[in-house]
Order: structure tokens, then C-alpha cells, then sequence
């Protein structure tokens, strides 16, 4: 599929989960709807759920007071881009009669059908959406589990403030210091994500600190998304500033020498950035059901498998063969989710065929982008959600109308998401 086509097929599939359950469309389907986190997909499923049925009571909780993107923020760390560039407002949601909670989750009761917040309130509801995304597991690197080692070594894979204590870090560091990355064996949260964060950090000091290196400890045996494409950009842009460094996964950390443990020898550096292995967002503990870390669905609505009545969407579930943790995926995941749960409020069925779609653009220089992309149909043998054959690829090269795209691609999304 070319990339003309594959954005015709992307148009119409947007326009398809757009135009939501025609069959409830009157807005007659009543029922309250509890959406727990305000990110890419809770906040697009109480849009939605309002949208397709406007009758539904649909209250969305979220403990920050602005929606900061991840897409975009590792241009943030380039000086590219500041933070509040990637910040946007809740308030487009208030035309769609929206109850915003801005307070924490804190925790779940199922037999009560309640969630209760951390100012004591209970939520009561009919369907319950988890949207937690991730959290992450220092106790794997004992050296970092600590609020001191944390507040001193920083993963800013939540944008937000550390992107900004990052970015501030590295206009600190002096001309020939030594950055390094760690990167943890998947699943984790936006695959290309670190080599995009790698490829801009490169790009910055080949501008202002050409003295300065790059060590990335990759706990994969290579990089895990648009491979060639990364390799191609470092070997052009970046040879003498890149050092890559595979199946170096990071083990313990020694907050007082800075310096990253692995399992043969250690690494020292000047500044570290270190992102821990992660798991769904602690408020989804009672539904997780695999490795200890992710939250089992069923991919006709993403219905919890522990738990019956409640949705688990986004970066917390355990994704099916080849889909990535992404904001766009769990912008797609919560369209079928909403659709689902109006059809079950009504006593009906949820569509049997749903198709979703993502597309992941990365940056490898402040003026070139490049981008992987996806379409997925459900299986009804295998009961998952699986790739199209010869649907969506890889981008031919890097280019500076990638990069155009991508910035596109950030602002309609964010439209989708918060108006």
C-alpha cells in the first residue's frame, strides 16, 4: 500500500469510527460512565461516549489540570519545541456536558460499582473505563528506588515537568560531557520513542555541544521499531556522537558515582537518563492478569478479563500481536470500547468487526521525521486483534515533509482527543 492509499484508507477509517453507533445516535441509551485518566484515551472516550450518546452521564477523572502530550515532547528536550507548546486545556470538552474531575483515583470497588477519590468521594457507575497508562517498576533497579535517586536520574516518559528538568539538564552540561540512555526490553510504552529521544539529543549537540557523546544501554538485542531508518539517520548524521550499545540492560544504578550497572560491568556518565521497565498504572492493580504488569481484555470492547463491566484502554492492557503502546492506539482503542459499552447499555451487541488503526512518526534531526504505520482488524478465530497483511509500513527515508506531517499529525489528534 502506498502512502496515498494507505492515507485514503486512514481517512476513511477515521470518518467510519467518527460517525459512532448509528443505531443509538438518538442519544436514548442511558447510564453513568466513570473514564479514569484524562490522556489520549480517556479523554477521547468521555468525548466520544457524549458524542454517540448524549444521554449517557459520563464523568472523567484526572488528577493533572492540562493534558501534556508525549508525542512531541522529545522535541521539547531538543529545544525545539517548549513545553507549552505540547500543554492543552480540558476545556473543549465542556460542550459536550462533560463532568471533570480533576482529583486521583485512588481506588476501585466492583461489588459497589464505585470508584472512590482521593478527597473521599465516591463515583458510582454503570460502566467504568480504566485509562491509568503506565507506572514503573524501580524495585528492578534498586539504586533509583528512592524519591531522591528519582528526582536526581530522570525517565520524562510522562511529559510534563521532567521533561522540562531534563531539558535544563542538558543545556547544564558542559561541551564534552557524556549523556547516557537507558532503554528497557519491551513492552513498554512508545517503541520508536528512546531513539527518537537519542536521534534529537544528537541533533542538539551537534549543534551546541559538538564536543558531547551519546552512550545508549539498550537492554534489546537491537533497536525495536523502524530499525533501518534509525541506523541510517545516526550513521549520516550522527557517527561520532552516537555510541549504541545493545543487550546492555540496565540492573542497578549508583545514585553517589552516576553510574548504571549491568550485568557483566558498569557505565559512568555525566548525566543519565533512565527509563525503568514499566507496568499499567498502579490504579488498574486489581486487573491486571499478566506478568504482574498488564491488564487482560477482550478485544471486542476491551473488557476487562478480571473484572466484568469494566474497560481497560491504552498503554495498561496487554496488546495484541504487533500493536504498539501508543497515544494513537489508545485514541482507537477507546472508539471501539465506547461503542461497545453504548451497545451493551441499549442490550445489544458490540460490533464483531472492529478495525483500528495507528501511525507513529519519530523525528531524527529538528527538521527531518520519519514513520511507521499499521491497520488492524479483529480475528474471531484467534479472538484478538490482528495486523492487515500489506496494510500501512515504514517510511522509504527520512525527509523534511515527514517531519511537516508529523506536526499535522500532532495537532489533529490533539483536536480529537480535548475538542
Amino acid at each position: 500500500m502506498n502512502r496515498r492509499t494507505f492515507l485514503k484508507t486512514s481517512a476513511a477509517l477515521a470518518t467510519t469510527l467518527a460517525a459512532g453507533p448509528a443505531a443509538f445516535a438518538a442519544g436514548n441509551v442511558q447510564g453513568r460512565v466513570v473514564v479514569i485518566g484524562g490522556g489520549f484515551g480517556g479523554a477521547t472516550a468521555a468525548k466520544y461516549l457524549k458524542k454517540w450518546a448524549p444521554g449517557l452521564d459520563v464523568t472523567l477523572v484526572e488528577r493533572n489540570s492540562n493534558f501534556v502530550s508525549c508525542p512531541i515532547s522529545n522535541l521539547v528536550l531538543a529545544g525545539v519545541k517548549d513545553i507549552e507548546d505540547i500543554t492543552l486545556a480540558y476545556d473543549g470538552l465542556e460542550k459536550y456536558d462533560i463532568r471533570l474531575v480533576h482529583d486521583e483515583a485512588v481506588a476501585i470497588d466492583p461489588d459497589k460499582r464505585e470508584v472512590r477519590l482521593a478527597n473521599g468521594d465516591p463515583l458510582p457507575w454503570d460502566r467504568l473505563i480504566v485509562a491509568p497508562g503506565i507506572d514503573f517498576l524501580y524495585d528492578r533497579i534498586p539504586g533509583l528506588d528512592s524519591p531522591e535517586a528519582q528526582s536526581r536520574v530522570l525517565h520524562a516518559w510522562k511529559a510534563g515537568p521532567q521533561t522540562v528538568e531534563l531539558r535544563k539538564q542538558l543545556e547544564a552540561l558542559p561541551d564534552g560531557d557524556t549523556f547516557a540512555i537507558s532503554i528497557p526490553a519491551p513492552p513498554y510504552r512508545c517503541p520508536p520513542g528512546p531513539y527518537e529521544r537519542i536521534s534529537l539529543i544528537a541533533n542538539y549537540f551537534k549543534q551546541h555541544k559538538p564536543r558531547s557523546k551519546v552512550i545508549v544501554l539498550d537492554a534489546n538485542p537491537e533497536i525495536t521499531s523502524k530499525k533501518g531508518l534509525f541506523l541510517d539517520a545516526w550513521d549520516s548524521l550522527y557517527k561520532d556522537i552516537i555510541e549504541y550499545r545493545p543487550n546492555n540492560q540496565v540492573v542497578d544504578f549508583e545514585l553517589a558515582e552516576n553510574r548504571a550497572i549491568l550485568e557483566f560491568e558498569s557505565v559512568k556518565a555525566d548525566l543519565f537518563n533512565v527509563i525503568p521497565p514499566q507496568r499499567s498504572g498502579l490504579i488498574a492493580t486489581p486487573l491486571v492478569t499478566a506478568d504482574d504488569r498488564w491488564c487482560g481484555v477482550e478485544y471486542l470492547g476491551f473488557e476487562s478479563l478480571a473484572i466484568p463491566g469494566i474497560h481497560v484502554i491504552g498503554d495498561a492492557i496487554v496488546a495484541s500481536p504487533g500493536m504498539p503502546k501508543s497515544g494513537f492506539m489508545a485514541n482507537n482503542h477507546v472508539k471501539v470500547a465506547a461503542d461497545a459499552i453504548i451497545a451493551r447499555l441499549a442490550g445489544a451487541e458490540p460490533n464483531t468487526a472492529p478495525i483500528i488503526a495507528n501511525t507513529c512518526y519519530s523525528f531524527v534531526s529538528d527538521t527531518q521525521a520519519v514513520h511507521v504505520a499499521g491497520v488492524y482488524t479483529f480475528d474471531a478465530e484467534k479472538s484478538t486483534l490482528l495486523p492487515v497483511e500489506g496494510a500501512g509500513g515504514l517510511s522509504p527515508e527520512r525527509n523534511r515533509l515527514e517531519a511537516d506531517y508529523a506536526l499535522a499529525w500532532a495537532r489533529n489528534i490533539w483536536a480529537d482527543v480535548l475538542t
